[in-house]
């Protein structure tokens, strides 16, 4: 009787309501197929095996697991201070943990390798940077941080905010452990990746499952990884034609907001052109954040993560040293979509709502 039975009941859910991946039937194993397939596309992309690609559920949880999987009580352990939230809060937290952690030095918006040279120890086992900063978009020198530190030290570039405009292997930035986050390339979010060597000793950040190599437990997301695999393809194939079209967009938008007065660009030598940051001192730019709100922009003052610091752009304070700049910060960023047109309305809008806030100013 059996052998004649063609629907299938599922009768799983208490591994979930769309089949595990872990589970032994034939639903559990098509979904391991396709988890299996989305991380070696994603290891093709990056240039590494599969087995090195760890899901997550972002970034966040990336650089997690990086830099709280490493270092020990006494070791020695650096990172950027203009660096996302979840590097400097974990890297705080390793501080309480008796980990000996110190900022990278910086000189003109790059890595000082010289002074970085003389701070290295014998217990340093570990460099945290990232590879574009995602409130000014710099480009950092994570190669030349590679040559210096040598191969003993772990050098681990948080890569989320590079894929629209950069190459993403590891090899290119120099790095033993990679972090993406699919919600920085596409509309998909819930899923990261870090990618690192089988044979770097990490350790999981909480038990409970033997997924991802023991160091991620929990039920995985097949789905989301298939998707998180195709906009990272889809990224890598039109890199350089969206670069080219985000460098022209950039010259114009700079070119068309350059005459308000006091505007001052916070931008490196190298710098992702689809990310500009500028500073309106002394305007407030959260009321200007609104009011461009008001007019239909969607713009913020620094990274989402930090909006209710009171002590503005703590990435452009740690590059400029200028508080007054870093206080009167505002970030605009696009992807592919945006057309030139918008940008020059956006362009319009900005002007007329810095007048605005400066008429009032005069009153």
């Amino acid at each position: 009787m059996w052998m004649w039975w063609k629907k299938r009941i599922y009768l799983d859910n208490a591994a979930g309501i769309s089949a595990n991946p872990s589970s032994p039937h034939e639903e559990g194993r098509r979904a391991k197929h396709m988890l299996d397939d989305a991380r070696r596309d994603i290891a093709r992309l990056l240039e590494v095996q599969a087995d090195d690609v760890i899901f997550t559920s972002g970034a966040t949880e990336a650089n997690a697991l990086a830099i709280l999987g490493i270092p020990k009580k006494d070791d020695h352990a650096l990172y950027l201070p203009s660096a996302h939230a979840s590097v400097v809060e974990n890297m705080k937290l390793l501080c309480e943990r008796g980990v000996d952690v110190e900022i990278l030095p910086i000189k003109n918006w790059h890595v000082d390798c010289e002074k970085l040279r003389e701070m290295l120890r014998p217990n340093t086992k570990l460099v945290s940077m990232d590879a574009v900063c995602g409130e000014t978009g710099v480009v950092w020198n994570t190669r030349e941080v590679r040559q210096t530190i040598g191969p003993k030290v772990l050098l681990h570039i948080d890569a989320s905010q590079a894929p629209l405009t950069e190459k993403i292997t590891r090899a290119h930035f120099g790095a033993d452990m990679l972090t993406l986050d699919a919600s920085k390339v596409s509309d998909v979010r819930g899923i990261g990746a870090l990618v690192a060597h089988r044979t770097i000793p990490l350790e999981p950040l909480y038990r409970g499952g033997g997924q991802e190599r023991g160091l991620r437990p929990g039920s995985e997301a097949p789905e989301l990884a298939r998707e998180f695999a195709a906009c990272l393809g889809q990224a890598a194939f039109g890199r350089e034609e969206f670069r080219a079209r985000a460098e022209r967009a950039r010259i114009g938008l700079i070119g068309l907001i350059r005459p308000i007065e006091g505007i001052l660009i916070n931008e490196g030598s190298e710098q992702v052109p689809n990310i500009l940051n500028i500073s309106l001192p002394p305007r407030d730019t959260d009321y200007l954040v609104a009011l461009l709100d008001e007019a239909g922009f969607a713009v913020s003052t620094r990274s989402a993560c930090e909006t209710d610091s009171e002590e503005g752009s703590r990435a452009v304070l740690a590059l400029t040293d200028d508080q007054e700049r870093a206080r009167a910060t505002l970030r605009i960023s696009w992807g592919s979509s945006i057309k030139i047109g918008e940008l020059v309305s956006f362009a319009r809008a900005l002007k007329e709502a810095v007048n605005f806030i400066d008429n009032r100013r005069e009153r």
